[in-house]
């Protein structure tokens, strides 16, 4: 067999794999109802074997009347955020594959094909669709600066990561889905994936994908400042709840050395005069150590909690089987 042949048997392998398991398109929609209908169309056109949900997350505008006339199947979350709607979608839709996608028309349908037979293939439990802009107004520059910085600082803290970890574009397994306790409400739900995926240790790959401005008539909900400082915020936090001997131990580290450089003048001039001239900063200095030894205490306590929740996860994730395993030991 040569290598043309080989590779058409290959992605008939993977077409046909593809089409054995149950695949659901997962669209959050807030006011998109100039894009919505051309997502679901777009996406029924790549993966004719899907079914495509539109959450609707309470628009004021004709989104959930014109997903529902495209072809989808719409439901409605009313807590307010992007987390909310992909909890309720991660709770609710019951499928093999999950290929989760923004309602505003800026992701390239015709990739995720590509992107399942990636995750089928290698056992990949997340795909991240790598955005790569085709004009100039599809990704503005303070959001691929800020997506930069945050990635950076997410590699420092977690490790290695992708290239755009803000990517909305993401194909998933079963048990990555089924396994993941999420509890953002807000955009901060991409980096709450990624860096699920770190912390586990989960084999996940990214693909470059086209990147489209979004179409006319159609308005980004994103704010950079804001939305930049609440992801921010939540990495901080999952830093906290994930790490936390070093964020301790690191506090502990500077309020230990605030306190020894406080304490240096005082303990010369009680070795030259035999007194304590500067007993208030005295007390402040065996203030600061007794903090700083109650910080790494902390974090050493809450290093075994964080240890044994992460015990739990994986656990969770063990209970679901490989993708395309689960459909195959059922078809036996």
């Amino acid at each position: 067999m040569d290598e043309r042949t080989s590779g058409t048997a290959m992605g008939a392998e993977d077409t046909a794999a593809r089409q054995a398991l149950r695949v659901a398109v997962l669209v959050p929609c807030y006011n998109e109802a100039a894009a919505v209908a051309k997502v679901v169309a777009d996406f029924r056109a790549a993966l004719p074997d899907a079914v495509i949900y539109v959450f609707d997350n309470n628009s004021s505008d004709d989104t959930a009347a014109l997903a529902r006339a495209a072809g989808a199947v719409v439901r409605k979350e009313m807590h307010q955020g992007k987390g909310f709607v992909v909890r309720r979608m991660f709770s609710d839709v019951e499928a093999d594959i999950y290929v989760l996608v923004d309602g505003d028309a800026t992701y390239d349908a015709p990739s995720a094909p590509k992107m399942i037979d990636l995750l089928l293939r290698d056992h990949l439990d997340m795909v991240v669709g790598q955005r790569v802009d085709q004009e100039v107004a599809a990704y503005r520059a303070g959001h691929r600066t800020g997506n930069w910085l945050l990635t950076t600082f997410v590699a420092t803290v977690f490790g290695p990561t992708f290239n755009d970890m803000l990517s909305g574009y993401r194909v998933f397994s079963r048990r990555f889905v089924k396994s993941f306790p999420m509890l953002s409400g807000g955009f901060e739900i991409e980096t709450e994936l990624t860096v699920h995926a770190l912390e586990l240790g989960l084999a996940a790959a990214e693909v470059k994908t086209p990147y489209y401005a979004r179409p006319e008539g159609s308005a980004s909900k994103l704010n950079t400042w804001r939305d930049g400082f609440r992801i921010l915020w939540t990495i901080v936090q999952l830093y906290r709840s994930e790490r936390p001997f070093s964020f301790f131990g690191a506090a502990g580290a500077v309020l230990a050395l605030i306190s020894i450089a406080l304490a240096i003048p005082i303990v010369i001039t009680f070795l030259e005069t035999h007194l304590v001239p500067r007993l208030p900063t005295a007390i402040l200095a065996m203030g600061l150590m007794l903090l700083a030894f109650l910080s790494i205490a902390v974090g050493l306590v809450l290093d075994t909690v964080s240890r044994g929740r992460r015990e739990m996860k994986l656990l969770a994730y063990l209970n679901h089987r490989a993708p395309g395993e689960e459909r195959r030991r059922a078809d036996r």
